[in-house]
């Protein structure tokens, strides 16, 4: 099933600055292949729910691995049955 995805990963516990850790998340989010666009909040991703979950939990596991115990996440997601839908196509039908 294919899905639009907003993530937002937050490593708890490791001081008032997490870039590092972000720059890691959105490296192993762009090995991933998937499509994603980042942002002030987060990072859009589309692509097969089976890959977008995949490459969370890939985020997450790394983040356990530099030595973060704790880790929030925020997965919000949406999917379309009656056409195919990209995120450059959501943002199309509104700039119209």
């Amino acid at each position: 099933m294919k899905i639009i995805a907003d993530l937002c990963v937050v490593p708890m516990g490791v001081g008032p600055s997490v870039s590092s850790y972000i720059r890691d998340v959105r490296d192993i989010i762009e090995r991933s292949g998937l499509t994603h666009v980042m942002h002030a909040n987060g990072t859009n991703i589309e692509g097969e729910m089976s890959a977008v979950t995949a490459v969370v939990e890939a985020c997450c596991a790394h983040l356990n691995q530099r030595g973060v115990e704790r880790v929030f996440c925020t997965l919000v997601f949406s999917t379309r049955t009656d056409k195919p839908q990209t995120m450059a196509d959501k943002l199309a039908s509104v700039s119209q």
